[in-house]
């Protein structure tokens, strides 16, 4: 074989990412073949973000407009209008933002960070931008104030001043309210930093400033000083105004509630604490925990609402956050699964002047967001239409299918909605500004993702939305309540025994496989109707690795039942009938054939949905737990499962509920075996290997919380299942199904050598700082073989294809691709469709191998002459389970699976091509030659974690997501690197475990535990983004100002407005200090559109909005000239009139 150059892809790539051209080495035959994908029809963007916003730390919400908007501890804005219309934005500082505070129904909002910036977001366009920033230097930013309608902002500082700013410029006004001026003069103390800025509603010139301390202050802005001063002694945290202007309630450090006139001096005119036990002999009630925030309601026809959050007495231990009700006399205790970051109340009116008729409060928790329907009894919560439960419990894989048939999304829709919760409140969810966006893209397309309590869910990712459809929880199938001997000496309860590991869906026929942690498998129908299955299916298998074949290493309970020799090719299965009862496995406590679950022996009750159909266990051999399954695939055309681990693989046949073949990977070899695989003395007791960090960690360091932390090692018994009790009672011939084959001895991976084992499930992030950035040379585990003797299963691949060298048909096979880079071929003999394939066995022969690659195999397909893909037979779905007669039912088992393989059109002189993809290289081999045509070289330095062959509108071509954060794509079949782009600085454990290509150039990855960042590689898609993304502002006009009322106009009642301009701007105010803060301009705004998509819908999109605005101007102007016209005819009017009037007087009359 030729020698390649290595050269970099792209100019300008750091060498992170260097590959060999690809390199015809075998015939021409290719030639044939014209690519029609070039480099042009790939672009990589971001398109949406779905889930709960990370890590959340302040709110606001537009009550004009009816957005919603989070910000969080990374810098994160998360934009929620009516459900469907959603935005993410990203601070480029990554700073916590502090507060938000929304230019009600201006399409603007202000964002304040801990980094002591203010930043402006134009919201006028469809990805939001910063118009403006302002960097304080000198001092810390506590709190920001913007009233209604105005445009200057107040932002109070750590020092105890208040600075102003105009929100239009982003200038600084050289008013300053600083702290010295506004507390007594006779007081030498401190106030601390300012807790809460508002103005009265009633007088806009009446500022309130609250220190920490627990000094508020009332500020006259015309005359620069402070009315009134209002001390207690608690920390303030929050303040809140009654809307006539009159009174005001503070929040204390001690669980108390302060309520105020305005203009009563020294002492509070009530003090509540809601939680606290009032004494009998009149003393103060015990002090309570804080209360962080207060909110002041009024209603016009009843009692007021004051909303609280905390303030709950200190012996209430272990009680869950809560926020409180008050209305009238009734004080409601609502309780909430998680901390409370802030809550809103949601009132009818933007005026703060007018009665607020509140009607419900969104709660934001540290990982949901709640809304309370005020207005119902009971305060029942709205039912979230949003996305937000992604991480109800943490995601442990994901899987992506973009273009599924489109009958799948109602069907699952239909079984999904009985599973909805009752009791939601009746009325519309109030968050609901914005309009969906017009996309045109249509296809249908799901994602499912596998949890660490067992559960999955498949959601409708279609057209950029997410929305959950149905959710399955494979933990039912167990037995959950475990005896306490049961446990062995590891608790398990620490852990996730049910967590899923690998996911195998066939969209056709509705097919699912998961693989879960506890080293099970279990295998689901689709069905529209309810069945109680009275025995759950259960087949029990022995899987060993272990290369001395003359001596059991263990006394103990394994020795009687080593009897199978190996294998010859074709082997029909050796196994026994289907078993009798699931739970005869937990009569036996020996030593070798205890599962890591116990499967549940009373009838299970299967709502319409994914049903059972059967559970696969791997067993306890020896004394030694089942290695994890690390590769899963299914076929419905073939009836078949395929399950691989670091000790073999097992192929089950689902439709005769059998074990067809069950062999340790050597065997695979047969006699060409290209490894030397050293042999390792027995071990006499059942002990990690020594050596392996790893699993001691694992065991003498236990870790609390979900699964998902089973340690980077090949994970050992106690991180997972229980030790079974190790008595020497003999297998007493349970009808069982058990796959024994020649003992060999286990032979532990360093911990280092084994990442594609651990891949799939860590997940914690504690376990992330060992290997965060993936950096780390993989040389070692890819090529030492000498360290490395244990190969597991990476991948499988059903197709119909040549099975030998030379072959002139097709049949159908399971192509395997190991750690170690080799691609085996084993040969399926199916018997007829119908009754026969109902009773004769699948044979299975192994080929040998087609082809080796460097690094672990991650992915193979196959093209068909013309260089399209051959997607693998499967059997369309049918209703499994029938009411009709037995006759019927026949007729829909017969039916013939539909294959789509063109096994019957194709020549015989036509050829295939094998795609390969390890973690290092691609190979194309011509089959049935089974020579290699072409080879690309696609990383030296680092090593792929996901490589699929997807579905392109204008072709086929290999996806590839790189450790170093690279997304690459080559064409097919000549790998031709079509795009190359440095996507991740950074990748952690959680995005290389998540991330998944689909086909039409679709991809995502969980880009925190709570969110999915979905993104696109296909320029189409990229040109199309701007139409399909929804608008978050639409215009409305504001509501009308409150009516002052005929007294209140004659007697001056009313609200007092105030000429701010005048007082803060420049002419009356002077220039602020330049050093104080620095102004930024923002690269958004309607003037820049960067946040347009590129390409013609990006220019369409300016000039349309440019129109707009020239409309608007327009219109405006118009407007102007036909008052200033209206103003000059009542001139010349009044001009004419005095000219008739003084017409006939002499001078001296005037």
């Amino acid at each position: 074989m030729k020698k390649f150059n290595i050269r970099k892809v792209l100019d300008g790539l750091k060498e992170v990412s260097s590959s060999t051209p690809s390199v015809q080495v075998g015939p021409q035959e290719n030639h044939l073949i014209q690519e029609t994908l070039q480099s042009e029809h790939f672009q990589l963007c971001k398109t949406v973000r779905h889930g709960f916003p990370y890590q959340p730390s302040s709110m606001a919400f537009d009550p004009v407009q009816k957005i919603l908007a989070i910000g969080t501890q990374s810098g994160a804005l998360r934009l929620f209008g009516r459900p469907g219309v959603e935005c993410y934005c990203q601070h480029e500082s990554g700073a916590a933002v502090i507060q938000l505070q929304f230019l009600i129904n201006e399409g603007a909002l202000v964002s304040a960070l801990a980094d002591d910036s203010v930043h402006l977001w134009n919201l006028r366009q469809k990805r939001p931008a910063i118009l403006h920033s302002l960097k304080f230097n000198r001092e810390r930013i506590t709190f920001c104030h913007l009233p209604f309608q105005s445009k200057w902002l107040y932002i109070g500082t750590e020092r105890g001043n208040v600075h102003i700013v105009n929100v239009e410029s982003f200038m600084l006004s050289g008013y300053v309210i600083m702290w010295n001026k506004a507390i007594e003069l006779s007081s030498k103390a401190h106030p601390g930093p300012v807790v809460h800025i508002s103005d009265n509603p009633m007088d806009e010139g009446k500022l309130i400033i609250g220190f920490e301390s627990g000094i508020v202050v009332l500020w006259d802005l015309k005359s620069k000083k402070a009315d009134y001063r209002y001390t207690y002694d608690e920390a303030i945290h929050s303040v809140a105004w009654h809307h006539e202007g009159k009174q005001f309630i503070c929040s204390h450090s001690d669980g108390t509630l302060t309520i105020w006139n305005v203009r009563g001096q020294g002492k509070p005119i009530q003090t509540i604490t809601p939680h606290g036990k009032q004494p009998k002999d009149g003393k103060k009630p015990e002090p309570c925990k804080p209360i962080l925030k207060v909110e002041y309601k009024t209603t016009r026809n009843g009692e007021p609402f004051i909303i609280l959050s905390g303030g709950l007495s200190y012996d209430t231990v272990g009680r869950r956050p809560c926020l409180t009700v008050m209305h009238g006399k009734s004080t409601a205790v609502l309780e909430m699964d998680y901390p409370i970051v802030d809550f809103l109340t949601l009132c009818e009116t933007p005026y703060p002047n007018d009665f607020q008729e509140p009607y419900a409060v969104v709660v934001l928790l540290e990982k949901d967001l709640v809304v309370i329907d005020l207005a119902q009894n009971g305060y029942p919560i709205f039912e979230n239409p949003y996305p937000l439960t992604i991480h109800e419990s943490p995601v442990t894989c994901c899987e992506y299918f973009a273009d599924c048939p489109v009958d799948l999304i109602p069907a699952l829709y239909s079984v999904g909605s009985r599973q909805k919760r009752q009791g939601y409140s009746k009325k519309e969810w109030p968050i609901s500004g914005g309009n969906w966006g017009q996309g045109t893209q249509s296809y249908p397309e799901i994602i499912i993702t596998g949890h660490a309590d067992g559960t999955v869910k498949f959601w409708d990712a279609s057209a950029i939305m997410l929305q959950v459809l149905y959710k399955l929880k494979t933990a039912k199938v167990f037995d959950r309540n475990r005896s306490r001997e049961d446990k062995g000496s590891a608790d398990v309860s620490d852990e996730d025994p049910f967590a899923i590991q690998i996911m195998a869906w066939c969209p056709e026929s509705r097919m699912l496989c998961v693989a879960g942690v506890s080293a099970n498998v279990i295998i689901y129908r689709f069905s529209k109707l309810e069945v109680t299955t009275e025995v759950v299916q259960l087949l029990e298998v022995r899987m060993q690795y272990e290369l001395n074949d003359i001596e059991s290493p263990d006394g103990g309970g394994g020795g009687g039942e080593q009897t199978s020799a190996l294998p010859t090719p074709g082997a029909s299965p050796q196994t026994s009938g289907p078993p009798s009862h699931p739970s005869t496995s937990s009569n036996n406590s020996d030593g070798g054939n205890m599962p890591c679950l116990k499967v549940r022996s009373t009838p299970l009750k299967q709502s319409p949905g994914y049903q059972v159909d059967l559970v696969v266990q791997l067993v306890w051999v020896s004394g030694e737990p089942p290695q994890q399954i690390t590769s899963l695939a299914l076929n419905s055309s073939y009836g078949l499962v395929v399950f691989g681990n670091s000790n073999g693989l097992a192929v089950v046949d689902y439709v005769q509920k059998t074990v067809v073949l069950n062999l340790g990977t050597v065997e695979l070899y047969g006699s060409n075996d290209p490894y030397q695989r050293q042999p390792r003395s027995p071990r006499k007791t059942r002990q990690p290997s020594g050596g392996n960090k790893g699993e001691k960690d694992s065991k003498g360091k236990r870790k609390k919380n979900s699964l998902c932390d089973i340690n980077e090692g090949s994970a050992t018994s106690e991180d997972r299942c229980k030790s079974p009790t190790s008595g020497n009672m003999s297998f007493s011939g349970l009808l069982k199904e058990k796959c024994v084959f020649v003992k060999r001895d286990v032979l532990f991976f360093p911990a280092k050598m084994s990442r594609k084992l651990s891949l799939p499930t860590e997940l914690k992030p504690d376990l992330d700082h060992r290997d965060n950035s993936f950096s780390r040379s993989r040389s070692s585990s890819v090529t030492s073989i000498d360290k490395e003797a244990r190969e597991a299963i990476g991948s499988f691949h059903f197709c119909e294809t040549f099975a030998r060298k030379g072959d002139s048909t097709l049949t159908p096979c399971l192509a395997v691709g190991t750690s170690l880079g080799t691609v085996l071929i084993l040969a399926l003999t199916l018997p007829p469709a119908g009754e026969q394939r109902q009773m004769q066995p699948v044979i299975i022969s192994p080929t040998g191998m087609l082809v080796r690659l460097k690094g672990s195999i991650l992915r193979m397909a196959i093209l068909d002459s013309t260089g399209s893909q051959l997607s693998p037979a499967y059997e369309s779905w049918y209703e499994p389970n029938v009411t009709a007669d037995g006759e019927e039912r026949e007729k829909v088992r017969k039916r013939r699976p539909v294959s789509v393989s063109p096994s019957t059109s194709q020549d015989l002189n036509e050829s295939q091509y094998a795609v390969v993809c390890s973690e290092k290289q691609a190979k194309v081999i011509s089959l049935p030659s089974q020579t290699c045509i072409y080879k690309h070289s696609i990383t030296e330095t680092s090593f792929i974690l996901r490589a699929d062959v997807v579905q392109m509108s204008q072709g086929v071509c290999v996806a590839c997501f790189c450790a170093n954060g690279h997304i690459m794509t080559l064409s097919l079949p000549g790998l031709r690197p079509l795009m190359d782009v440095n996507y991740l600085p950074l990748t952690d454990m959680r995005i290389a475990r998540t991330f998944c290509f689909t086909n039409l150039g679709q991809a995502m990855y969980l880009c925190s535990p709570t969110e999915i960042q979905r993104i696109t590689y296909s320029q189409d898609t990229c040109e199309n983004l701007q139409e399909m993304l929804g608008e978050l502002f639409t215009p409305v006009e504001t509501p009308e100002a409150p009516n002052r009322g005929f007294f209140k106009g004659l007697f001056g009642g009313g609200a007092q407005s105030l000429d701010r301009e005048e007082l803060f701007g420049e002419l009356a105010a002077g220039k602020a200090s330049r050093s104080l803060a620095q102004h930024i301009p923002g690269p958004g705004g309607i003037e820049g559109m960067k946040g347009a998509a590129s390409g013609v819908v990006g220019d369409l999109a300016r000039a349309r909005i440019a129109l707009d605005e020239r409309g608007q101007k327009l219109g405006e102007l118009e407007e102007r000239t036909a008052a200033m016209m209206a103003s000059a005819e009542s001139f010349s009017k009044h001009a004419h009139d005095m000219m008739l009037k003084c017409k006939d007087k002499k001078w001296y009359q005037f």
